[in-house]
Order: C-alpha cells, then structure tokens, then sequence
C-alpha cells in the first residue's frame, strides 16, 4: 500500500484541487491512503475538510514545526510499505501513483523517485540539480559551473535513450520512497524549518548507498505559489527562511574552513545587500517589493543575534530549537 502523505498550512484552495485529483483514482488498480497533517492552520476550515474526504485521514499538528516535521509526524501515522511525500498544490493523474509504484520496483537502485513537473503554462521543474559544494554553494559560482562543466551536464541528464535521469537531489513536492529507506536515514531533518530539507533528504540517502531518481514518463501538475507568498511579512518569512536553511545546510554537511567560509560568506554578504535593499525601500516606500526588504534585514539580524546567544544556526521556528 502507499502512504500518501500531505502536509498543509492554510493552503486550503490548492489542497482541495489535490485530494479532489486523488478521489479520482480507482483503489482497485492499486491501494493507498492519504494522510494530510495540517500544521495547526487555526482558520477554522479543518473541521468542513474532515468531512468533505472522510475517507482520508486528517492529523492536527501542535503547531506549525516546519514541512520536515510535518512529513514525519505522517509517516509514524501512516500504514503502507511504500510513502509518498506530496505538495498540496499538486495535481495527480489517475495511473501516476500505479506508475510510480512500478517504475520504483522495476529499479531497484533508486531509493527516491519523482517525476516530471509542470505548471500551469506547462513549464517543466529543472532537474539537473546537483548537490551543494563549495564550488557551487552561490548563485554566480553555479553558472560558472555550469558553463564549465557544459558537457558534463549534457551527458548526465540527457540521455535521451533513458526514461529515467538521475539528479542528486529532487524537490520534496515529489518523493516516492519506501518506508525502509526512509527508516535507514531516520526520516526528514527536523532541524530545517522549511527549505533545503529535500536537498538534505537525498544527501543522507545518497551517503548511505541509495540513488535519486526522475521518471520522465510521469508527470503531475504543480501549481506553484501555496501559502509562501500571502502578504508582505509572509513573503519576508519565508525569505528569511531560505537563508537560515542555507546556515543549517551548511552546518550539516560541511566541516573546518569551508564552513566557516560559507557562514561569513553568506553573512556580510546577506546583509550588506539587504541593508542596501532596506535603503531603497525606504526611499521607495510605495514599491511593495523594495519594502519587504526591511522586514527581511530585520528578521535577519534577530536570527543571527539568536544563533549567536544559543550557539545553533537552527531556525528558532523548528521544533528541534526547543530540544
């Protein structure tokens, strides 16, 4: 059986469209269950949920703990041998989970597999990701590396006599695994509130043996966008979010001066540019874009007083912030 596992925070009109594409499936080509863990959204809309997709089950999380959290707290509630690990703003075809059960159990060297996402105007998600080095740890440096290393990205993910390709890491909006890999590496990192836990996900799978791989002949609808990007402070959130990732990516899986390099690093330069950002948003008080950045530098300077107090680059947000 396959564990279908959805974690939400008020992102309620694209999860509806979800759970809606998954009733369609026919339970007698292939069984599964769909636990969505909500992460203590408190908008009043669990309750109608509930009993709109009775048949699916609905887990209230204590608080909002982050997706890594959410995602194990639905796998300990979860039953099958195979776990799939889905956005809320996902759309499934009908034969997608029997397609990936199949194409997982046909390859037995993969322990993660997704699939080919497209948007709305149908642009396909890229897939030549690579895990983060020092080479590559910076926006500008990746080009360079790409245009380096041209042919050696033409080689290994276009194959056009595969159906398959194989990334180092894959989107955490699409993860199929089974519950012993997923048991093997302990599950999600709960140190990562939201943002690069996919990327540690297959980190820890590759450095224990398993490979990550793509099906190019399945495909879902994603609808970016979800909850990220409500309102200003949202959007500050979150961008302040992706930086404090990036501290606890690096503090993982990088040791001696290549972390301390990549910490001062990403510290005067995230501040000096938001400083600068900060300037303009208060000249140009009415661009709502420039304005964000206030919030942003100020969310970034209360994180970093906070790693500096308690010696953690742990987002204060996580649940492991506490421990």
């Amino acid at each position: 059986m396959i564990s279908i596992i959805i974690v939400n925070y008020r992102g309620w009109r694209a999860l509806k469209k979800c759970l809606l594409s998954l009733v369609q499936i026919d339970r007698d080509e292939v069984q599964f269950e769909v636990i969505v863990v909500d992460n203590d959204s408190n908008d009043g809309k669990l309750l109608a949920f509930k009993n709109e997709f009775s048949d699916f089950q609905f887990i209230l999380n204590d608080g909002n703990f982050g997706f890594a959290n959410g995602c194990n707290l639905g796998a300990r509630n979860s039953k099958g041998n195979y776990l799939l690990f889905l956005n809320p703003d996902t759309i499934v075809k009908k034969d997608t989970l029997q397609s990936l059960q199949q194409t997982y159990e046909s390859n037995p060297e993969i322990a993660l597999l997704s699939c080919v996402q497209e948007d709305e105007d149908g642009r396909i998600e890229k897939q030549e990701r690579l895990f983060p080095s020092f080479s590559r740890f910076f926006g500008v440096f990746r080009s360079f590396d790409r245009i380096i290393n041209r042919q050696k990205y033409l080689d290994r993910f276009n194959d056009a006599d595969s159906d398959l390709v194989y990334p180092d890491w894959i989107s955490g909006s699409v993860i199929f695994t089974d519950r012993s890999w997923f048991e093997k590496v302990s599950g999600w990192n709960e140190d990562f509130w939201l943002y690069l836990e996919d990327v540690d996900f297959c980190k820890r799978i590759n450095e224990g043996g398993g490979k990550v791989g793509i099906s190019k002949k399945i495909s879902i609808l994603h609808m970016h966008g979800g909850t990220s990007r409500i309102n200003l402070k949202t959007k500050a959130l979150t961008k302040t979010e992706v930086i404090i990732s990036k501290h606890v990516y690096i503090s993982r899986h990088f040791n001696g001066i290549e972390a301390f390099l990549l910490h001062f690093l990403m510290i005067t330069g995230f501040l000096l540019e938001r400083i600068f950002l900060s300037i303009l948003g208060l000249l140009f008080f009415f661009k709502p874009k420039l304005r964000v950045n206030i919030l942003i530098l100020k969310n970034l300077v209360s994180y970093y007083l906070s790693a500096l107090k308690h010696l953690t680059w742990i987002s204060p947000r996580s649940v492991n912030y506490r421990k």
